[in-house]
């Protein structure tokens, strides 16, 4: 599998796209949820022991937010889109169940971590992210399960969400900063990939008005208040008055976010029907793209501390690469674009090279490493969202372009 080739020639030949559509469901069915399963599902209470080694030894029963809401995010989608098997969506809801017992009704965010059976730990204060994780969940628990209520939930939590994030006394804990003078952060481009995103998932569910003005207003910040020209690249902080922070500070590209926040774009302007929209995010996408990769050892940085001093973070993270295979695929459907194609296969032969631990039971991908990810160690943490999405949206894409090729469909006509 490691050398198959899928380009612009080959890539609507069915039997290529067969090969890489098995694959990855192997890569879902057969090694990710039989791992999650044995090792990081907590078949009593929910949610998911996400401090677990790759050989699948729980360094943890403790649990959080981020990864709950996350992980009820892929079983529901998973449920809805691609195996409709009731234990998918009974998990979700369990997890569900878990999350609003670890929650103070009287706090603004889910807590930051919790035990098994949902007491919080008071490590720390929760976020505004572990929020919109949780809407998120909702929203596909509501698309797989037909619960209208949970649709009207993650809309409630999303608007607060927003709300709060728009006053000016707002501020986030920025763990990734390139300097320590800037702990506190007011405008932040993650913020707004994340609401972004949501309202493109809600609002393919339902139509919704309120919802239809966050998402313009998540667009322009994106697109204006984040680009830069002068370097056509995306700042990931600005401040709330437009004045400049520092030029340590303006020159910071988070852009694995980036990225990230680019295919979302493009899949925000697919639910509109938008082709300026989409063509421009795809231009900039590619564009990130180049500048993020390691062209002496292969893959993606994800942190670029200052732009005009090309000063990046050297090691390598797994939902970086994931995120540029996600935009490859959305191109690779929607525009049968060679470049996409090109990237899309370079990077997955680097993640089987480099990821995949081919020794170990159910092969998990580890999620970060050095520069040349030659390090050995044996992980702390299972990805459980970045990666099955990936998994999940490349088996959807295959299908599409299968069926695309077995009616005989121009690639341009959906």
């Amino acid at each position: 599998m490691n050398n198959i080739e899928i380009n612009r020639q080959t890539a609507f030949n069915n039997e290529t796209l067969n090969k890489m559509l098995e694959q990855y469901k192997k890569y879902l069915f057969e090694d990710y949820l039989p791992f999650i399963n044995e090792y990081l599902y907590d078949q009593e209470h929910g949610g998911y022991f996400w401090n677990t080694s790759y050989h699948g030894e729980q360094r943890s029963s403790n649990k959080r937010t981020w990864y709950d809401a996350r992980g009820t995010w892929v079983y529901s989608y998973l449920y809805k889109v691609l195996d409709s098997n009731p234990l998918y969506l009974e998990r979700a809801k369990q997890t569900l169940k878990l999350l609003y017992r670890a929650k103070d009704m009287q706090a603004h965010f889910w807590p930051w971590s919790y035990d098994r059976e949902g007491n919080d730990l008071k490590e720390r204060e929760g976020d505004i992210y572990g929020n919109l994780f949780v809407a998120e969940a909702l929203a596909a628990y509501s698309d797989g399960s037909g619960e209208q209520d949970a649709w009207l939930e993650a809309k409630n939590i999303l608007q607060e969400a927003f709300a709060l994030y728009q006053t000016k006394e707002y501020r986030y804990l920025l763990e990734y900063s390139p300097t320590k003078d800037y702990p506190e952060a007011e405008e932040i481009l993650g913020h707004y990939m994340i609401v972004l995103h949501l309202c493109t998932t809600l609002l393919r569910l339902q139509d919704d008005a309120e919802l239809e003005e966050i998402s313009d207003y998540c667009l322009e910040a994106l697109l204006q208040k984040h680009y830069d020209a002068e370097l056509n690249l995306m700042a990931e902080l600005r401040s709330k008055t437009g004045s400049a922070l520092g030029e340590n500070l303006d020159q910071f590209v988070y852009i694995g976010h980036a990225i990230e926040t680019l295919w979302m774009i493009m899949d925000e302007a697919k639910r509109r029907q938008d082709q300026e929209l989409f063509d421009l995010a795809a231009s900039r996408f590619k564009f990130h793209v180049e500048v993020a990769k390691d062209d002496l050892f292969g893959g993606f940085f994800h942190c670029l501390d200052h732009a005009k001093e090309n000063r990046f973070l050297l090691d390598k993270v797994l939902w970086a690469q994931e995120e540029v295979m996600v935009g490859c695929l959305l191109l690779m459907e929607e525009r049968a674009d060679a470049w996409a194609y090109d990237t899309f296969q370079n990077t997955l032969q680097y993640l089987q090279q480099h990821f995949i631990l081919d020794h170990l039971r159910y092969r998990p991908w580890k999620i970060n490493g050095n520069r040349q990810m030659n390090r050995q160690e044996e992980g702390t943490r299972i990805e459980n969202y970045h990666h099955p999405r990936h998994l999940m949206y490349g088996i959807l894409t295959f299908q599409q372009l299968i069926n695309r090729n077995t009616l005989n469909l121009n690639s341009y006509e959906k």
